[in-house]
């Protein structure tokens, strides 16, 4: 099934009705198992339009005697509740994104190390290989248990109101906002910005009143949360890219029979290589719409970024931060950083 663009868009802005959840097919028995699932994002985003046809497959491939029950859109609380509902077991599923699953493994900010990733042939051989596996194993150690398939959620470009960055100086004393997050932090400091954190329901009126002068988000956020009407120009830059780990309750995972075991994880496996295929997809449109909008867009010297923070000590800072191990399976896919 190919997802439509548009539908897509209007449902990254749409809230779903309270108490809403996901219904799946009712075979004559009831559910032996019962899986829930909790996330951040609304019923028409790819992440939810993909599980839910995992979860419609996983019930008939078992006759009905396994059922995964969706929570989106934040029904359960917060990343914060809903990560700490998954370790208790009040959840069995969860699909946090690297950033929020690092305030329990540090190590899955990994792939969100600034200006690792020149596109996604890197990103997917990294996750799909020697750093997903790290992680992976680190998220075991946490008494949790991640499926093989990261699910996507995509480079995070910038925007200002000023004039276009086209290589790291443009960086110089910007004001801009950036999510809660050490890294992040870290990284627009080392590059000379002026960064900010703010909550994202912040940022809108923050850029309008121009407390801060940048952002940065990938485009379908952007488009979505009309940051357009508050900024002039989107540098292509690529910094960060970011993804969601679908993990599971250790304990309630390996308590399941084997056979069922191996029929939700093909299904939420090959449902999350479906929802990276729509993300593309989605992406590649994107632009367009904001360029009718008004939005200029502009590539950037990728190495001139690279450069200044490794002039700045940000590699080295956070190889030591990461470890041998975990730094070395990064470098192996995207080359020497530090």
């Amino acid at each position: 099934m190919t997802l439509n663009r548009r539908t897509l868009l209007k449902g990254l802005a749409a809230a779903p009705a309270a108490g809403a959840v996901f219904s799946i097919p009712r075979f004559a028995n009831a559910a032996e198992i019962q899986l829930r699932y909790g996330n951040n994002l609304p019923l028409s985003h790819p992440l939810n339009i993909r599980a839910k046809e995992a979860a419609d497959r996983i019930a008939k491939e078992t006759d009905g005697k396994v059922e995964m029950l969706i929570f989106p859109a934040n029904q359960l609380g917060g990343d914060t509740d809903m990560l700490s509902q998954v370790r208790s077991g009040a959840l069995t599923f969860f699909t946090p994104s690297s950033l929020v699953i690092a305030t329990l493994v540090p190590t899955a900010a990994l792939n969100a190390v600034g200006f690792a990733f020149k596109d996604y042939e890197q990103v997917w051989k990294a996750m799909d290989g020697p750093v997903g596996k790290i992680v992976r194993d680190k998220i075991a150690d946490a008494r949790l248990y991640a499926m093989e398939t990261m699910w996507d959620n995509g480079f995070r470009q910038t925007t200002t109101s000023g004039d276009p960055i086209t290589n790291a100086d443009g960086m110089n004393g910007l004001k801009i906002r950036v999510p809660v997050s050490p890294l992040s932090i870290d990284m627009f400091s080392a590059l000379g910005a002026s960064p900010t954190s703010l909550q994202f329901s912040e940022v809108y009126s923050a850029l309008q009143t121009k407390v801060v002068d940048a952002q940065e988000n990938p485009l379908p956020i952007i488009q979505v949360s009309k940051l357009y009407e508050v900024q002039k120009n989107c540098a292509l830059s690529n910094h960060i890219w970011d993804g969601y780990w679908f993990i599971a309750n250790g304990r309630q995972w390996s308590g399941l029979a084997d056979d069922v075991k191996t029929v939700v994880s093909r299904a939420i496996n090959e449902a999350g290589l479906k929802q990276r295929e729509d993300i593309a997809g989605l992406n590649s449109g994107v632009q367009a719409d904001l360029e009718k909008a008004g939005l200029a867009f502009n590539k950037v010297e990728t190495d001139s970024f690279r450069a200044k923070l490794k002039e700045n000590g940000f590699y080295s800072k956070w190889s030591k931060e990461f470890g041998d191990e975990a730094w070395s399976a990064l470098e192996s896919v995207v080359g020497s950083l530090a």
